[in-house]
């Protein structure tokens, strides 16, 4: 049972962190009162960020898919799995070789945020949820693994929700490549690892200063110079206690919150059940069915 104090912070809140397969949509099908939630939240001015582990698709890849299930603006802003092992990445191996396991899509967009990607003789393995997986990319990562290559994956996910049930997600390939050559990844990136967390927050205050500067500018009081340095653009700055992640999966959206000190909120449209909730050690701030039920405590 939600206690009074948990949905008392919800009134707080002005950025929801808002997970996507499971929780939005499941498949291709949007889930009932999503679109509603949106529309009730745009009137309450919080903003909103799509943050999925799912890293098998581009961030480009999601948001025309949003746009098809009929989401509009302010609402298309998302980040994925994929693109936060990306930045990793960069700042972690600067300049050298990865084998990427990965999607075509996925691969594309490593490439163009300055990945050098060679999976012929790698300095380091990055994995990802690769629905294109063939034996032939399996034995060549668990030999890169074996060889003693750092070893980064985008996310934990056993399974991925889909419109027939489940299907294995990036867990699963760990799980196979443990199984291979006894290591396990070095670095989990996505949810529920905090770092995720800290770049979707980095993220949305950023909008708000550059839309702030914008405003200012649009005044005619001042000129688009800096995005860091304008006090008058910082004094809105959302801060953990104005947050809150919302996801179906206890392990990851909820174990996100937990260690980013956030709200965390479990709806009940996709992986976990009430089974599941009962006999976990992770326990959620708050529980809704779905979505829209969270509405009416948001005022």
């Amino acid at each position: 049972m939600n206690s009074p104090e948990n949905l008392a912070r919800l009134k707080n809140i002005k950025c929801l962190l808002l997970d996507m397969d499971g929780t939005f949509y499941t498949g291709n099908h949007i889930l009932p009162g999503s679109l509603e939630f949106l529309a009730e939240i745009k009137k309450k001015d919080i903003r909103v960020l799509f943050l999925t582990n799912n890293s098998s698709r581009s961030a480009n890849f999601y948001i025309k898919k949003l746009i098809k299930l009929g989401v509009e603006k302010p609402f298309l802003n998302v980040l994925t799995s994929g693109q936060a092992i990306g930045e990793y990445a960069l700042k972690h191996f600067p300049n050298q070789r990865v084998y990427l396991l990965a999607n075509q899509i996925v691969t594309d967009e490593m490439t163009e945020i300055g990945l050098l990607i060679d999976n012929q003789n790698p300095e380091y393995v990055l994995i990802t949820y690769d629905t294109e997986l063939t034996y032939e990319k399996l034995d060549r990562v668990c030999y890169f693994i074996r060889a003693g290559l750092p070893y980064i994956a985008s996310h934990p996910d056993f399974n991925c929700p889909t419109e027939y049930g489940f299907a294995p997600d990036i867990g699963a390939t760990i799980a196979y490549i443990e199984a291979s050559t006894g290591r396990r990844p070095d670095a989990i990136i996505g949810k529920p690892n905090s770092l995720m967390i800290d770049q979707a927050i980095e993220i949305v205050n950023q909008a708000i200063v550059k839309s702030e500067i914008v405003e200012l500018t649009t005044a005619g009081s001042q000129n688009i110079k800096s995005t860091t340095n304008e006090s008058e653009a910082t004094t809105t700055m959302i801060t953990k206690s104005e947050i809150a992640m919302i996801g179906d999966r206890l392990y990851t959206d909820i174990e996100a919150a937990i260690q980013s000190n956030i709200l965390g909120i479990l709806v009940m449209s996709g992986e976990t059940d009430r089974q599941m909730l009962l006999e976990s050690t992770i326990k959620p701030d708050l529980v809704f069915d779905t979505l829209f039920d969270i509405v009416p405590y948001l005022d």
